[in-house]
């Protein structure tokens, strides 16, 4: 089975085509964040409007670069929440105008659901598998028995923890995105300032804005004081607090399912000291993390995801499919 993906959820513009669920064809990826790091953040109107401008010429490279015809694809999935509306639109409305031109079914697929899947391009799930998902705005623990079967253990009850890394990033004057600059600098100094404990250590939920709040805080304080912050050595503890809370987490949620498998997914499976604890702390059972270049949006992701949805659940959704700003994911079928 040939799958096209196309994922417009936030800020990339992207459209890629898998070959049964495993072996990718192509996969391109328009970004846009050297147009929204000025603004310190996405913009929801500029990334609506660069969607549009770019979006059948990412079709057409994708095409291109797979060596394939719109008549040589199977199935399109496109991704149908949670994310931007307007984004979501732009992606939802020109996959459906493909599918309808081309006579091809067509699903809707849940953004998660496509960063968990970003672990079967060069990986192989096997079940029961707790994964980790850590992104700008979802840190959530999921519980999977069989393939497209997710159970929620946990998620932030405030702040995702991407979300943190950027906010924090912009108190520190390092600019967005923050993951990447907080994880780069943290390398260069060590934990030494105090950070809280980890919160709610008897449940699975997740809390970033008491973290968050205590660094900016601390920064103030310092600033009354006449003292300057070591940007690095802020980093370096801010950053073990974070992932240090990941850890404790995912391996109260292991313990307590008793998985055998354990994997992370999302924009921040890409911060290398989370990588880091993960192979130490999950040592003893199977371990999948996603290649750096599947981490951030992006539409290898989805037609995986997309191929496994429609193997599991096979409904053509049509002309009827409709973009979620917000969507939990055991609401996939939605």
């Amino acid at each position: 089975m040939i799958v096209m993906g196309v994922e417009t959820s936030c800020d990339e513009t992207s459209v890629a085509i898998s070959k049964n669920g495993k072996t990718m064809l192509s996969n391109v990826v328009l970004s846009q964040m050297e147009l929204h790091a000025s603004f310190g953040g996405v913009v929801p109107e500029i990334a609506s409007r660069e969607h549009v401008k770019g979006i059948t010429a990412v079709f057409e490279e994708a095409l291109k670069q797979a060596k394939l015809t719109a008549q040589d694809i199977d199935l399109v999935a496109v991704t149908k929440g949670p994310g931007l509306i307007g984004s979501l639109l732009v992606g939802i409305n020109a996959a459906k105008a493909f599918a309808y031109a081309h006579d091809k079914p067509i699903v809707g697929v849940h953004h998660i659901a496509g960063h968990i899947y970003a672990n079967q391009i060069e990986g192989e799930m096997r079940f029961p598998l707790v994964c980790l998902v850590v992104s700008g705005g979802h840190t959530e623990l999921i519980l999977m028995r069989d393939h497209y079967r997710f159970e929620k253990l946990g998620e932030t009850l405030d702040d995702a923890v991407g979300e943190a890394f950027d906010k924090v990033a912009r108190v520190l004057g390092l600019g967005y995105p923050g993951g990447p600059k907080i994880d780069a600098q943290a390398m260069k100094g060590s934990p030494r300032y105090p950070m809280p404990d980890v919160p709610l250590k008897d449940r699975f939920d997740f809390s970033y804005s008491g973290l968050k709040s205590h660094v900016i805080n601390t920064l103030n304080t310092l600033k009354m004081k006449g003292q300057t912050v070591d940007v690095p050595d802020m980093c370096a503890s801010f950053q073990e607090a974070a992932v240090e809370q990941l850890i404790v987490k995912s391996k109260m949620a292991m313990e307590s399912t008793g998985a055998t498998m354990f994997m992370i997914a999302g924009g921040v499976a890409a911060n290398k000291r989370l990588r880091e604890r993960v192979a130490d702390a999950f040592a003893d059972v199977d371990v999948l993390v996603p290649p750096f270049a599947y981490c951030t949006d992006n539409a290898a992701m989805m037609s995986i995801a997309g191929y496994y949805r429609y193997r599991e659940q096979p409904s053509d959704q049509g002309l009827s499919i409709n973009g979620f700003p917000r969507l939990d994911l055991s609401q996939h079928e939605k």
